[in-house]
């Protein structure tokens, strides 16, 4: 076999384009960690490109590119779940390994792919489909692979991120901050996948099934988005020592004791961490992925979530893996792919059938603040009803009158499982003190 590895890039978006110039950039580099010269040899474009090296094919069938003598890898990055899901599968079919920084497709289709690469004995390579250029994903499959992880907490949407710290930092409200975003091009004119939680769900879910071993479920994962949160809860929230993220949550649940509440949560909301804490003091577009596990303790991994040079990084990482791999089998001479990690990290026949929990099941400590009329006796009213439900509280904050006769009241809750707290917060809102629906937003100490 020739000592070139040869690449399909399928898609020139900013991704795609940003990969061109990796290569090009430091192609003596990959050449000397891999021992083979790594080139380009067709790209999937729907229009033909002057600023391409006009020694590299362009092609606007997929498909044929995809299964195209001249290729080893196939680099997916069109995005999308329709037309990504069926030249994948094309390449996958025709003896191709494949990276694609695709969460989307992965998260609702990985369990088929993944499936169909192992059966065709190649491999489908996905680092750069959670948190841009930081290597979680290799992290977690390999440097991880003697620890048993407990749970994970992760700001991996960048836009989100730079959101809530523009409002924490300069005081400036959602809509507006939302406005910038789309004009830096953090956000899509459309933003409902980035603020509504639906792009940290999908990297949530991929994070999950490797930490925990367990198929991807992405249908499964709790959402909530950051539309609701206010400068006001912004400003009580740093008050009481606390800041808000819009955080994603895997975490392995014992029940202790009850098997009923035993399972994994998948949740992503907006979150109460403490100032301190790391995840706390992650700010703009970054990215951090915080892993607790036994017996390392907690790590975190931090850096670019997004943009091409982060996300060519992490496309380039799984090439230089698979060019190794290839390496290994032609010198093995065998039908074999060389040092194979499993694709969701755990043997495909060892994969669990743990119960993901449901969102009345899941268990966090909460922030609510309640409006009620400047009356006697009313917080002894929603205190009462709080520990009726079992709900132990750890500090209360009256402020200033907003409107004339109307309390905020400020109450921060130890750890209580959701369906509790719905029952209680359904009493208080039917207090005739109350003014208004109470305002919930979780809080984890990250402990």
């Amino acid at each position: 076999m020739s000592n070139s590895i040869k690449l399909a890039i399928l898609g020139l978006g900013t991704v795609g384009t940003g990969v061109i110039n990796l290569i090009n950039d430091n192609l003596d580099e990959l050449k000397r960690r891999s021992g083979r010269d790594i080139i380009i040899t067709e790209v999937g474009t729907r229009r033909q490109r002057d600023d391409i090296d006009a020694t590299i094919i362009q092609n606007s069938d997929l498909m044929a590119t995809a299964a195209s003598d001249n290729v080893d890898i196939v680099i997916e990055v069109i995005g999308g779940t329709t037309l990504a899901k069926d030249v994948i599968m094309h390449a996958i079919k025709h003896g191709k390994h494949v990276v694609t920084a695709n969460k989307a497709l992965l998260a609702e289709h990985g369990n088929e792919i993944f499936a169909f690469a192992e059966a065709h004995n190649v491999h489908v390579a996905y680092e750069a489909a959670v948190a841009g250029g930081i290597p979680i994903i290799k992290v977690m499959r390999e440097a991880l692979a003697a620890n048993k992880i407990d749970w994970l907490a992760g700001i991996i949407n960048g836009t989100g991120n730079f959101i809530m710290t523009e409002m924490r930092d300069k005081g400036r409200p959602f809509a507006d901050v939302l406005s910038e975003a789309q004009e830096l091009g953090y956000a899509e004119a459309d933003p409902t996948f980035d603020v509504e939680g639906i792009d940290a769900a999908h990297k949530l879910a991929l994070l999950a099934s490797i930490a925990f071993g367990i198929p991807l479920q992405f249908d499964k994962v709790y959402c909530e988005g950051i539309t609701g949160i206010t400068l006001q809860d912004v400003d009580y929230a740093e008050e009481l020592g606390y800041r808000i993220k819009h955080l994603g949550f895997a975490v392995r649940r014992d029940g202790q004791g009850n098997a009923d509440a035993a399972g994994i949560e998948l949740r992503v909301h907006p979150t109460l961490i403490p100032q301190e804490a790391l995840l706390a003091n992650v700010n703009g577009v970054k990215n951090a992925v915080l892993v607790n596990s036994h017996p390392l303790g907690q790590t975190l991994y931090c850096g670019d979530g997004a943009g091409a040079g982060a996300t060519a990084s992490a496309v380039m990482a799984d090439v230089m893996d698979l060019v190794r791999v290839l390496g290994s089998k032609d010198r093995d001479d065998q039908h074999n792919t060389g040092h194979h990690v499993p694709h969701l990290a755990f043997i495909p026949e060892q994969l669990s059938d743990t119960p993901i929990l449901r969102a009345e099941q899941m268990t966090t400590g909460y922030y609510l603040r309640v409006h009620a009329y400047d009356s006697p006796g009313v917080l002894a009213d929603i205190t009462r009803i709080l520990s009726d439900a079992g709900i132990n509280i750890d500090a209360i904050l009256q402020k200033p009158a907003h409107k004339v006769g109307q309390v905020p009241v400020i109450i921060l809750t130890l750890p209580v499982v959701e369906s509790q707290m719905n029952l209680a917060i359904e009493k208080i809102e039917k207090l005739d003190t109350i003014t208004d629906k109470v305002v919930r937003i979780r809080l984890d100490e990250l402990a």
